[in-house]
């Protein structure tokens, strides 16, 4: 049976067991961490103390969903999977190989029996210092070496289809850290190799520097070029101090709701006519519930309203539910900064203008009345003059800065066509939402119920 240790920071949180032979996942906090002020469940699908009622496989389901949650996706989870000599689904082999630098507070080690529960452990840190050059090089030279790979070792285990490394960064000089007491501070995420998709670090920049600037709290962002451009993401679950990286626990919407990654849509299974009525995956509704564990749950719960208006407006049809992040203590659930932010449409790649989540029933804008704004309203438990309210004030302010948004994004690199589709896309999309805002708050719960 493989064991391994699961630490926040330097402290065991418990150990991560897996039999091979039944194909079972367990999961069994440390005695100390139990005992500790600062102990908090991984997720609200792992509670610190395990029910009774459900069995070893259902435990086993919400352990390896838990932790699939933490890998990439797509091509990189390949390259990590190749790189570690294993399969990409083997969990325990890929948790040993890049679960030393996950999303969130966790890391994870093979346990060889040589550290006591409760004991705590500092692996030294070591930097490899990355160069604007050698990320240049690296960025070229990916259709022969995938970008997630350097010096033999997989530097990514961020949940995400997207190319990206996660690096410290101090002084303005990039670090590929390896230890305990230091973690990466940012994620270095460079254009795809798609040709259609070059605009794609300019527009992301874009989105999340307009929800910083009307008021929304969104990861900061920078755009850089080395020279290709590249976007740097300032990473919320990471405190720097002097001489240490503080790790913060966070959950992304499927590690909250117990769910699988390919439930990160609400149409898990697709959209085509005969399987779109099974709406299984993350929906907006559920990510609201989820909100009840909240210790301010109208503080957040607003919160994340904004965010999902904010998504209509910026056209982001691929907010999904890996897109939404929770801080967790034991205290409950706090909604995390935004982050993953793109005008799909503005890309001009042949997407989906499908919704990964649904605004009441609609899936598309053409769909989204006031009808079904206020029937999100209903869904959401949300009353429907503050989705009125939210709507109109985002909206506005959104049209308010649109202009010294695009000039400052010029300064800084974005070429002019590309901020000016950006612009002219969201202005219309804004536009078109205030024409629904005096009809939303003129519905009653009686017309839904």
């Amino acid at each position: 049976m493989a064991t391994l240790n699961v630490w926040a920071g330097n402290e065991l949180v418990g150990l991560l067991g897996h039999d091979p032979q039944a194909n079972r996942f367990s999961f069994d906090y440390a005695a100390s961490w139990l005992e500790s002020r600062s102990a908090f469940p991984l997720s609200p699908q792992l509670p610190l103390r395990r029910s009774s009622a459900g069995t070893a496989e259902q435990h086993s389901a919400q352990v390896r969903q838990f932790f699939e949650n933490l890998l990439p996706e797509g091509e990189a989870l390949d390259h990590a999977a190749q790189a570690a000599g294993t399969t990409r689904s083997n969990l325990v082999g890929l948790l040993i190989a890049i679960g030393k630098e996950t999303a969130g507070a966790l890391r994870v080690t093979l346990s060889d029996g040589a550290v006591a529960p409760g004991v705590t452990t500092h692996a030294p840190d070591s930097l490899r210092r990355i160069t604007p050059r050698q990320l240049s090089q690296r960025i070229r030279d990916r259709e022969n070496r995938p970008f997630s790979v350097w010096d033999g070792k997989v530097r990514l285990s961020i949940a995400g289809y997207q190319d990206k490394i996660a690096v410290y960064e101090r002084e303005g000089k990039w670090y590929l850290v390896e230890g305990s007491k230091l973690a990466s501070t940012v994620i270095v995420k460079p254009a795809p190799m798609r040709k259609q998709l070059a605009s794609l670090p300019a527009n992301e920049h874009m989105c999340m520097q307009l929800a910083r600037r009307i008021g929304l709290e969104a990861a900061d962002t920078r755009l850089v070029h080395v020279p290709e451009p590249v976007l740097l993401v300032r990473r919320f679950d990471r405190i720097e101090h002097e001489d240490e990286v503080t790790r913060v626990h966070i959950v992304d919407g499927c590690q909250a709701l117990g769910l699988a990654v390919p439930m990160k849509y609400e149409r898990a299974y697709g959209d085509a006519r005969d399987v779109a009525h099974l709406r299984e995956g993350v929906s907006l509704p559920r990510l609201f519930g989820v909100l009840e564990q909240s210790p301010v749950p109208a503080v957040d719960k607003r919160k994340l309203l904004q965010w999902a208006i904010f998504q209509v407006l910026i056209g982001n049809t691929d907010a999904h539910g890996k897109n939404v992040s929770f801080y967790c203590d034991g205290n409950g659930l706090r909604l995390a900064p935004a982050y993953d932010m793109v005008c799909m449409s503005a890309l001009d790649a042949g997407f989906p203008d499908t919704y990964a989540m649904a605004i009441g029933d609609a899936f598309t804008e053409n769909e989204l009345s006031p009808f079904e704004w206020a029937h999100f309203a209903y869904l959401c438990k949300l009353p429907f003059r503050l989705v009125a309210r939210e709507l109109d004030g985002l909206a506005t302010k959104v049209l308010a800065v649109m202009d010294g948004l695009a000039a400052d994004m010029n300064e800084q690199g974005v070429p002019a066509p590309v901020a000016k589709r950006f612009q002219k896309l969201i202005r219309g999309t804004c536009t078109r939402q205030l024409e629904h805002v005096q009809q939303i708050a003129r519905f009653k719960q009686a017309d839904f119920a």
